[in-house]
């Protein structure tokens, strides 16, 4: 992967990879998510992230929207507890196009009273909506059992309460403190020039005024394990075991990547989609899932089953959590492993899409990106003594939390 940087004087960074493709792909991120409100704040982050579409000085929402999809393309965005990102695909002869665009809708948003409202409106039935999903739901709920009274705890969509309490004001207070130049990134994927784009992005970006970062994150060391069970009235149960992971930094947290692959990775083979699933027919969805923040991480097993099989599932997860704290993988057994999420990764490159949404993040929070290679080596090199003493203290028993949807 041939990557290519530029920094402006205000500090908002480019990064862009050649692509021999008619489709371009590219995104806007801002080191910012839902961890960064004050508790008056929740979902601040999030309803930002909704109205950067209903209009800015010059266009109304209508005209944001159809700036890219009257040429075919499309455009979209996420919030998450660390970063927002605005990101569009689209014909690679409207760059020019779609970086004013991003400009406009990032530094010209108007964020008007009406639009607010209605929006208020759709994050709610948002909000509900989760609700009715006990299986997406119980995630949203774990989280904020387990960073209990921490930022992270917190929502990504926030409460309809706070939501309520939002006024414009606090909209354009919250960008100005936060939306700081010296952590966004634009990243691009497509064909062309590296010096047109450099052109382009020094024209929509390079006059945005210096706004530095000065405020530090409010560290998570308070985990306090918890083992619950909740009257859901559901027609299965859901449940949720997890411990604290390794923060983004911590050069350990590959191996925890591949630990969560082997124990209920998306392949068919992983440890607990066999013993649950395959085997016995115990539950439909089991899956592990290992998220790294800034300061701390969250490696978790996610199953829902019938409720009659319930024990017999956690019997089986800490059966096979047991053997991987006391039993080293077999020298075929890592191999398989490793060449595993290897070719998982590659796939993922193959899209240009995902391509761009890796180097965005990495170049983001580490400010540089790792080439496939450079991924594969570091693969490599964790041995199976090493995810032995990771699984002794990521399937820790005693430091284990539970949630249970009965």
């Amino acid at each position: 992967m041939d990557f290519k940087t530029h920094v402006l004087s205000n500090g908002i960074k480019l990064i862009h990879v050649q692509a021999e493709s008619p489709v371009a792909h590219c995104g806007f991120f801002i080191n910012i998510g839902s961890r960064d409100e004050d508790k008056n704040e929740c979902g601040m982050a999030h309803f930002i992230e909704h109205l950067f579409f209903k209009g800015t000085q010059k266009r109304k929402a209508f005209h944001v929207l159809s700036r890219l999809e009257d040429v075919g393309g499309e455009l979209n965005a996420y919030t998450s507890k660390e970063d927002t990102c605005i990101q569009a695909s689209f014909l690679k002869d409207y760059y020019p196009r779609t970086v004013e665009l991003f400009s406009d809708i990032v530094f010209n948003s108007t964020f008007p009273e009406k639009a607010m409202d209605s929006e208020r409106a759709v994050i709610l039935d948002e909000i509900n909506s989760y609700k009715d999903s006990p299986s997406e739901f119980i995630f949203d709920d774990y989280e904020e059992h387990f960073f209990q009274n921490h930022p992270l705890g917190r929502n990504i969509l926030g409460t309809a309460r706070q939501l309520k309490k939002i006024k414009q004001s606090d909209i354009l207070s919250f960008i100005r403190r936060k939306y700081n130049t010296d952590q966004m990134v634009f990243a691009s994927v497509g064909n062309i020039p590296f010096n047109k784009l450099v052109y382009l992005f020094e024209k929509y970006f390079g006059s945005v005024p210096v706004n530095i970062r000065e405020s530090e994150r409010v560290l998570f060391n308070s985990y306090q394990p918890f083992n619950l069970a909740l009257k859901k009235h559901t027609h299965q149960v859901h449940a949720i075991i997890g411990n604290l992971g390794y923060s983004l930094n911590d050069p350990r947290r590959m191996g925890v990547h591949l630990l969560s692959n082997i124990i209920g990775g998306p392949g068919m083979v992983s440890r607990l989609n066999l013993a649950l699933r395959e085997r016995r027919g115990y539950s439909y969805n089991v899956e592990s899932s290992y998220n790294p923040y800034s300061d701390t991480g969250l490696f978790s097993v996610y199953f829902s089953s019938d409720k009659e099989y319930l024990e017999k599932c956690m019997e089986i997860i800490e059966k096979e959590f047991d053997n991987l704290r006391n039993k080293p993988l077999g020298t075929m057994q890592l191999k398989k492993a490793r060449q595993q999420i290897m070719g998982q990764l590659a796939i993922s490159f193959e899209s240009n899409e995902n391509q761009m949404l890796s180097i965005g993040k990495s170049y983001l929070v580490y400010d540089r990106v790792d080439s496939l290679e450079e991924i594969f080596a570091k693969i490599e090199v964790v041995t199976a003594s090493e995810l032995m003493q990771i699984a002794n203290e990521i399937l820790n028993k005693d430091q284990m939390s539970t949630l249970i949807y009965k």
